[in-house]
């Protein structure tokens, strides 16, 4: 097991992480990427705690994800069933659970300072940190996506749903793109990944 996270995670974060999973007794599956989640957690019926993390996923992400699915884990196990996915306690445990992760052997000096921000009060998605997404994205295996930051304004993009769009403004943070079939507006995160079309 060790040398197969070796593939996914940072040096450095194999045996920490490798003694969370033993420690919570975590049945760990490396996956075919999902649109829409990078990982998740459930108990099965047969009383295993099964963990599934997307294989696309870059080290860092990956590792983060992993520390995110085992959080709930021990936030579950430590305050019942009965609490909120992404409360409090699940914030508590994962602020708890990634800060030894939080250093110069596992992570890229620029990243540091933006996840020392983002876990005072980690989000359901470190995708909604725009911020810290796009830091984290450097890192991925190059390919032919494109954000929605990066295209200029008036361009037509698909998303993975089929759905057309135009690029027409920003606002704040976020961009407004109409969607060409209904005419209404919609509001995409800036990391939002798009197919351009051809203008």
């Amino acid at each position: 097991m060790p040398e197969t996270l070796l593939k996914y995670l940072p040096e450095h974060a194999v045996k920490p992480v490798f003694e969370l999973i033993v420690t919570h007794q975590v049945h760990l599956k490396i996956v075919n990427e999902r649109q829409t989640r990078h990982g998740d957690y459930r108990k099965g019926m047969n009383g295993k705690h099964e963990i599934t993390v997307n294989a696309s996923l870059n080290k860092y992400k990956f590792l983060i994800t992993l520390i995110h699915e085992i959080s709930h884990l021990v936030a579950f196990e430590k305050f019942g069933r009965h609490i909120k996915p992404h409360g409090h306690e699940w914030k508590h445990c994962f602020q708890r659970m990634m800060v030894p992760f939080i250093r110069p052997e596992i992570f890229p000096n620029h990243l540091l300072p933006l996840l020392a921000r983002h876990f005072r009060n980690p989000t359901a998605s470190s995708d909604t940190d725009t911020t810290l997404a796009l830091a984290l994205k450097q890192y991925d295996k190059p390919n032919d996506k494109n954000y929605i930051f990066d295209i200029p304004y008036g361009s037509v993009f698909r998303i993975s749903n089929g759905k057309i769009f135009k690029k027409i403004a920003i606002r704040t943070k976020r961009y407004e793109c109409l969607e060409i079939s209904s005419g209404r507006l919609y509001l995409f995160n800036p990391n939002a990944e798009v197919e351009l079309l051809p203008g």
